[in-house]
């Protein structure tokens, strides 16, 4: 697959040094995977949520982080649109603003 915004990565972990090798983990992963539906996503990432909108929610780190990425199956692009601590993500999960990142 081709991710777009690495930099989002470099820049989560700057404030979260720990987030460092696991993100970098499913970086390479998603980077080797050849997914061409949910299904082969989930093959990949068993904990990985899909909520709407093109968006899936990837468990990072022993789930103390998320990282919400938007995934076009077709071109094969994953999106990285957030990558947030997992009380970041509560908070705007309960606001309902998760599918408009």
């Amino acid at each position: 697959m081709v991710i777009i915004t690495k930099g989002a990565i470099h820049e989560f972990s700057k404030r979260q040094p720990r987030a460092t090798q696991p993100l970098n983990d499913w970086f390479d992963k998603t980077q080797d995977a050849d997914w061409k539906d949910f299904k082969d996503v989930k093959s990949t990432f068993n904990s990985v949520d899909f909520i709407g909108n093109d968006r899936f929610v990837f468990n990072i780190g022993g789930n103390n982080y998320r990282l919400v990425g938007m995934i076009h199956f077709t071109i094969r692009t994953v999106y990285i649109r957030a990558i947030l601590t997992h009380r970041e993500y509560d908070g705007l999960n309960a606001v309902g603003r998760l599918n408009s990142l």
